[in-house]
Parts: structure tokens; sequence; C-alpha cells
């Protein structure tokens, strides 16, 4: 089932950073070029990404009320994590952070 989605950010210092990409190195660059599309992808289809099961969500999610979490891999082994909310009759996903993949087994505690 495709649900197309509203894109927002957690907060203010997550839109910021991922704004920042935009304008750094040659791998911040490519890493906010293949962040875009991935949102792109989150925005025309809110379920494209794995869900991750709901005893799988790390406290510090869990801390910041999200119910549940999505992952989106992109290209040498960085994630995208969102979650989808429904805000009246708009299904929002949330862009939580992103994180290579140590940092994401580190997190998750692989």
């Amino acid at each position: 089932m495709k649900l197309p989605s509203t894109i927002r950010f957690f907060d203010e210092d997550i839109k910021k950073a991922f704004y920042k990409l935009e304008n750094g190195d040659y791998s911040e660059k490519e890493l906010f070029r293949l962040m875009n599309q991935a949102i792109n992808n989150i925005e025309k289809n809110a379920f494209c990404g794995i869900q991750l099961p709901k005893r799988l969500i790390p406290p510090a999610y869990s801390k910041k009320n999200i119910k549940n979490l999505w992952k989106y891999d992109l290209p040498r082994g960085w994630r995208l994590m969102y979650s989808v909310v429904n805000e009246e009759l708009v299904v929002v996903s949330i862009v939580l952070e992103w994180f290579d993949h140590k940092e994401y087994e580190r997190r998750f505690k692989y």
C-alpha cells in the first residue's frame, strides 16, 4: 500500500544539520543528495522503508514519544530513521536522524 506523506524534521537542530550537509565537503554533499532522494521517496510513500519492531525502538526515541520507527537504507551503510504519524487528515513522516552503519549498530546495540 502506498501512502503519500508530508515530510517534517523532528526538531530545528535536525533540520539545520540536514541543510548544512548541502554546503559541506564532497562526501557531505553526496550524503545530502542521497538523503534528499530518500526523503522524496518517503514523501511519495511513507511505508517505503523498513518498519522496526516496537521492542527494538531504542530508549532515546521512546523518551521522545516515538511510537513507531522506520529505517531507510542509504548507500555506503548510512541509515535514515523516521517515524510516521497521523495529523488529522495528513500523514506526516518525521525525520529523526541519520548515521553510518557503525553508529546504527551502536544505537540499536547490535
